[in-house]
């Protein structure tokens, strides 16, 4: 019986929960159903996505709130000329020879090497699929690698793109960067706790990112100091580079509320447990007295664990670049505690941004007041329903109908980063639609229309129309929102 009442409540709160995060999803949506948001873009959303037993489904269409540069009232296009790197000429301020960050007049800017003001726009993955039909394009449209590094580039940078994100060619980015009079701003992929689980064993493949045991790291694993120390020597090679932006030191973890849990959860013989335990103890804490204020607590211990080891292992290394953190996703983005630790050992902070249609006006205004530093998005999409020959079932993510809504959805989303003035940039996920003839592919990645470019290395071109609006205007719709009064939300 007492087991049965126990069930029964915890399913009211889980139904309350998730009766309070419709709500406050429904309140949203209606604070922005103002003069501006007069456009309306049906979405939906996929079910049990990543799914490969074809379960995956989608939720009904919706009619989302849009706005874009067009519903702007009183914003007028204008010409910014622009430094070699993407900067804007006529804002500058101290120059270090290096891509870091500055708070300047009430709004957070990256700044280039030359002094000029900033945001890191790109997408993510840069970098030929590797299937049969996309290295025949690559041939007959650029002859050879090199061929089309020198034309993505260009194509980039037409279309206001400044730099590249994650998980893209580094090696070839480098070799066109050194021949190049307008260089790509790059980012680098470190994995140091994801390649020291491989290392170590233990860990395990899931849609989007590593899998660890429990949902906890290795933080407490004596020997992940070691492999920092040594996984970090590589950075020395590019401590000179001005092209690079920034680091990642690993992607998506599971920074979770539910650490302690976990970690207590551990077979006795594991560092994590032994870390967990002692931590508990000294607190007079067991597994049935756990409170949430000992899990925040716990987590801000977790994490200034693996943020101090590895930054102090970069800087060691390379003390000229920004680390830009663990690209933080799902649930994390709403905990301040994470938010405060990253703060103390990052330069921005990463957020891959999911499942919201317009950036929530609250939250990017307290990451940064948790933090103290910037934010940058370094995934988000959308796929379109139009787009030949993929189902869509895979990732995370919105769909809507058409190439021209997903231009839509672009604008009214930068528009929201650009109007909190915390906002370093963002990174579109991603380069190249997931190829569904490529056998044994990442399970996130396998039949979406995530691309700006199809597998035949064709442009989307009715989305990068809007893409290259939003993107060529960001510098005066940056000023545009720093003049009007801003709206409390």
């Amino acid at each position: 019986m007492l087991r049965s009442a126990l069930h029964d409540v915890r399913l009211t709160s889980s139904v309350l929960a998730a009766v309070l995060l419709a709500f406050a999803q429904t309140t949203h949506a209606q604070q922005l159903d103002t003069t501006e948001y007069t456009l309306r873009v049906d979405a939906k959303k996929t079910i049990n996505n990543s799914q490969l037993d074809g379960k995956a489904g989608f939720s009904a269409y919706k009619s989302y709130p849009t706005r874009t540069i067009a519903q702007l009232p009183g914003f007028r296009p204008g010409t910014v000329k622009l430094s070699k790197y993407g900067g804007r000429l006529d804002k500058r301020t101290k120059a270090t020879g290096f891509f870091h960050v500055e708070k300047l007049n009430g709004r957070w800017w990256a700044v280039d090497p030359e002094g000029y003001y900033y945001l890191h726009n790109a997408p993510n993955d840069v970098q030929a699929g590797r299937s049969e039909r996309t290295q025949q394009a690559l041939k007959q449209k650029f002859g050879d690698q090199a061929g089309w590094m020198a034309g993505t580039r260009e194509f980039l940078l037409e279309n206001g793109f400044n730099g590249t994100g994650a998980w893209s060619a580094t090696k070839d980015i480098q070799a066109e960067n050194a021949r190049a009079d307008k260089p790509l701003a790059y980012t680098i992929n470190l994995d140091f706790m994801s390649k020291y689980g491989d290392k170590r064993g233990g860990t395990y493949v899931q849609p989007g990112h590593k899998g660890y045991p429990n949902d906890v790291i290795f933080a407490f694993d004596p020997g992940f100091e070691t492999f920092a120390e040594g996984h970090a020597k590589q950075l020395a090679q590019y401590r000179n580079d001005k092209n690079l932006f920034g680091y990642f030191s690993d992607n998506e973890m599971p920074l979770l509320r539910k650490n302690l849990d976990g970690y207590l959860k551990l077979p006795p013989t594991e560092p994590g447990y032994q870390a967990a335990k002692k931590w508990a103890d000294e607190r007079g804490i067991t597994l049935e007295t756990i409170t949430d204020q000992h899990r925040q607590d716990f987590l801000t211990y977790v994490a200034d664990r693996y943020f101090s080891i590895v930054a102090k292992a970069m800087k060691k290394y390379d003390p000229n670049h920004m680390y830009l953190g663990c690209r933080f996703h799902g649930a994390q983005r709403y905990y301040p505690e994470l938010m405060r630790v990253a703060g103390k050992y990052l330069d921005a902070v990463s957020i891959n941004y999911y499942n919201n249609w317009t950036p929530e006006p609250r939250w990017v205004r307290e990451w940064e007041q948790a933090a103290g530093k910037p934010f940058i998005v370094t995934e988000w999409y959308v796929k379109g329903e139009d787009a030949p020959g993929l189902a869509n079932t895979a990732g995370a993510g919105w769909v809507v109908r058409t190439q021209a809504d997903r231009g839509l959805f672009y604008q009214n989303f930068t528009l929201g980063l650009l109007e909190s003035k915390n906002c370093v940039g963002w990174h579109w996920f991603k380069y190249q639609d997931n190829d569904p003839t490529i056998v044994g592919a990442e399970p996130s990645n396998t039949n979406a229309n995530k691309g700006i470019v199809d597998n035949y290395l064709e442009p989307y071109t009715p989305l990068l129309d809007k893409m290259r609006e939003l993107n060529q205007q960001m510098y005066p719709l940056a000023d545009y929102f720093d003049k009007r009064q801003p709206t409390v939300r």
